[in-house]
């Protein structure tokens, strides 16, 4: 009898383990497309636009997402201007793809934005199958900082992501945007 329940212990901590490893292992890769229908917070950009895809590009050491935004018509004032990385303005991203590091240590660059020089830094954590990162752009004494927690459905087949946002010019500090697979 007590051999039963120490097999049955094993087996237990053992699919406790692989549960755990994969939740750890979440792979957000691909290409997603916006359902404005089941988001929140949408900048006036993003909400107006015809089409708006997010491609993520996922290894075991890096994860990339570019958003591009298709159609519509940018907010009156303003152009395309910086989105932290998500589709917040027109077009793709402030700058490009958006990378990170998943070693959960964060990585700090020079970056350049009309005539003014700062620093970005980034950060990407992975916790239970969620991915959580962090991007802060400091010119001068000019800090704003983005926040975006990503999570997929149960059959991978929905990305949500959680945005909150500080400083900065961002009409729409929290968003919560839903996309589904391509």
């Amino acid at each position: 009898m007590k051999r039963l329940f120490m097999i049955a212990g094993l087996m237990a901590a053992s699919l406790l383990v692989v549960v755990t490893a994969s939740a750890q292992n979440a792979n957000f890769a691909g290409a997603w497309s916006l359902d404005k229908a089941k988001s929140q917070g949408l900048s006036p950009r993003m909400q107006g636009a015809d089409k708006v895809t997010l491609t993520i590009t996922q290894d075991a050491t890096t994860i990339s997402l570019d958003s591009k935004i298709e159609g519509g018509q940018p907010p009156q004032g303003g152009g395309g201007g910086g989105g932290g990385g998500m589709g917040g303005g027109g077009g793709r991203g402030p700058a490009g793809p958006q990378s990170y590091n998943l070693d959960g240590k964060e990585a700090s660059s020079e970056v350049t934005f009309g005539q003014n020089t700062g620093t970005r830094t980034t950060k990407a954590t992975l916790s239970g199958g969620t991915l959580e990162l962090m991007l802060k752009n400091a010119f001068g004494d000019r800090v704003s900082t983005t926040t975006q927690k990503l999570s997929l459905s149960g059959d991978g087949k929905t990305l949500t992501v959680v945005t909150h946002r500080e400083g900065g010019q961002q009409p729409t500090p929290d968003s919560t945007a839903v996309y589904t697979k391509q």
